[in-house]
């Protein structure tokens, strides 16, 4: 757990890609981060000077991004000793930044966001039916029992997030399991759809239960047929909502993914 720790720690304070619009990218950035569970509410972050260089921005840049975050809640910067800039979980802000993040992005955005996810799962998925140890599945089946016992919607999608983190682990790739987190600081921002139609956490849950299944049943072809299949229901849900929101609809309970 503590490797993943570390990798996870890589991805949240990577360097921003030249040409982001760097303040949104780092407000983005942190926010995806904390609605993930990657940092921790009460966490200190690095100092500004050292957050700024890891982020390769600015000083200007990075205050004017954590003003936006005290602004919405996410982070106290406390003066003095023992000062610093400190995560803060509030639901509500990240909701707000989900629904902004999904007003962004258009349909071809979040396709082709979700055709990368799946193609990133299956081949973890697959690689995990062959290598991953008994230990290892065993982890993958109590994130999967967490997800299925948690009462919150963030802490559903942080348990969420963590069981692609943890199959891509299983999988024995640290590029893998890197790639894994980078797209969840992007799909991180995205709505939870059970937050809208909560019976669909059983489909969920059933959906990553088959794919544990398929591991340890070192089944790599259904490992990875049904790990697509379950992203690619998700990136269906994303723009159904999307183009619901965009119609000022409320969501209907129509939505359905297969549970493998």
């Amino acid at each position: 757990m503590q490797v993943l720790s570390g990798d996870a720690r890589r991805a949240v304070f990577a360097p921003l890609h030249d040409g982001a619009l760097r303040s949104e990218a780092v407000v983005r950035r942190v926010g995806s981060a904390i609605a993930l569970g990657l940092l921790g509410d009460g966490e200190q972050l690095p100092s500004e000077n050292d957050l700024a260089t890891m982020l390769n921005v600015s000083t200007v840049t990075l205050r004017d991004a954590l003003a936006e975050l005290r602004a919405l809640g996410l982070v106290e910067t406390r003066r003095g000793r023992g000062g610093g800039s400190f995560v803060r979980l509030r639901d509500a802000a990240l909701a707000g930044l989900a629904d902004a993040r999904l007003a962004e992005l258009g349909t071809a955005d979040l396709r082709e966001l979700g055709d990368v996810h799946g193609a990133v799962v299956a081949a973890a998925a697959g690689l995990a039916a062959s290598r991953a140890s008994v230990r290892e599945v065993a982890r993958l089946r109590d994130v999967v029992d967490r997800l299925a016992k948690e009462a919150t919607s963030p802490g559903q999608r942080r348990a969420d997030g963590r069981f692609y983190v943890e199959l891509a682990a299983c999988a024995q790739s640290v590029r893998l399991t890197m790639q894994e987190m980078d797209l969840h600081l992007e799909l991180g921002q995205l709505p939870w759809p059970p937050a809208a139609e909560p019976r669909l956490l059983e489909v969920v849950v059933a959906s990553h239960r088959a794919v544990v299944d398929a591991v340890e049943a070192r089944d790599a072809v259904r490992a990875r047929e049904l790990a697509a299949g379950h992203v690619d229901t998700r990136t269906a849900w994303s723009v159904a909502l999307h183009l619901r929101r965009l119609r000022g609809a409320r969501p209907d309970a129509g939505a359905r993914e297969p549970a493998g």
